[in-house]
């Protein structure tokens, strides 16, 4: 890596932010979600998380969905065993995030307690939690492995076009989480964009 702040760092900024600060931050994020639409079926079925360590709000993401007639899911581990890293997908019918009735799984984060779940394959979009991003789309995560093993399987057969393919994978951050580069291990799998509150970047 060069010039990378740590994990500690980076978090550490982002629990400083004002709660103004945070929403602020993620209005302004949010008006760059719209540039996915194109790139999406009508009723998409789209992954997001709760932000619980000072991240970018993931609220307007549930909104976004709803407004556009999406399909939003949590992200649920450890549900194939706790060897399989293996993210499944819980259905929300809230329309705010705080009134879900979640869990906290062994990770810290929350997580849905409904076990209707889909496969990440089943997805459309899915917004990934990070903790860094680079410029050509590399992702620092929280260390435990689940998105990256998770996305380097999620494909599935598009009849259309003949062939497999992913969901949309995109970032959501703070522009202070976007560095120059990060050193890319073979087991990575880059992001498709990365949404903050400054701009839209797609990467190749």
């Amino acid at each position: 890596m060069t010039n990378i702040p740590s994990r500690r760092e980076i978090n550490r900024k982002r629990r400083a932010l004002s709660e103004q600060q945070r929403r602020s931050a993620g209005t302004l994020a949010s008006h760059h979600l719209s540039k996915l639409t194109p790139r999406l079926p009508k009723g998409a079925k789209v992954g997001i998380y709760i932000d619980d360590f000072g991240e970018l709000p993931t609220q307007p993401l549930l909104t976004w969905c709803q407004r556009m007639g999406y399909q939003a899911y949590l992200p649920v581990i450890n549900t194939l065993g706790r060897g399989n890293r293996q993210i499944r997908f819980a259905p929300i019918y809230r329309s705010k995030l705080a009134n879900l009735a979640t869990v906290r799984h062994s990770f810290g984060m929350k997580e849905s307690k409904s076990r209707h779940l889909l496969t990440a394959d089943q997805l459309d979009l899915i917004l990934c939690p990070l903790v860094a991003a680079d410029e050509q789309g590399n992702r620092m995560g929280m260390g435990g492995g689940f998105y990256d093993t998770t996305l380097a399987t999620s494909y599935h057969y598009s009849s259309s076009k003949n062939h497999r393919r992913h969901p949309l994978r995109v970032g959501w951050a703070y522009e202070f989480q976007v560095v120059d580069q990060l050193e890319r291990q073979p087991w990575d799998v880059p992001l498709n964009a990365l949404i903050t509150p400054k701009k839209l970047r797609w990467f190749s």
